[in-house]
């Protein structure tokens, strides 16, 4: 019974990783267009100085916080769909990325906890053995 239970609850827990990493790469995919708005502000300024610099640095800054919530959210669809077929090295990357996840207020908090509270269990590691 207590592992019947466990294996609803790492698939749930990969539905959560697939749907967490599908909303990361749309916000990554939005702050990339934000960062081309802040390209085309570049390019259609005058030849003030002062205003190129600033949209020159918030468009690097866009772009490498899009590129990092691309990343971050393959990773987290990488890991989810492995995780329900039950993968051995899906377990210890979820895992991983939990941890993380545990600072990213508070929907990652709540995600990275409950990841770690199931897959830490006896019953939930014999699952992936």
């Amino acid at each position: 019974m207590r592992s019947e239970t466990s294996s609803a609850h790492i698939d749930f827990i990969g539905a959560l990783f697939v749907i967490w990493g599908a909303l990361t790469i749309l916000i990554g995919a939005s702050t990339l267009a934000l960062g081309m708005g802040a390209v085309a502000i570049i390019r259609s300024s005058g030849p003030e100085q002062g205003s190129r610099f600033a949209a020159s640095l918030i468009a690097a800054l866009f772009v490498a916080l899009a590129a990092i919530a691309i990343v971050w959210g393959t990773a987290h669809v990488a890991v989810g769909v492995p995780l329900r077929r039950r993968r051995h090295w899906s377990r210890l990357a979820a895992l991983m990325l939990g941890s993380i996840d545990l600072l990213l207020l508070p929907y990652g908090t709540a995600l990275g906890g409950y990841a770690l509270w199931i897959l830490l269990r006896q019953d939930a590691k014999k699952l992936f053995e």
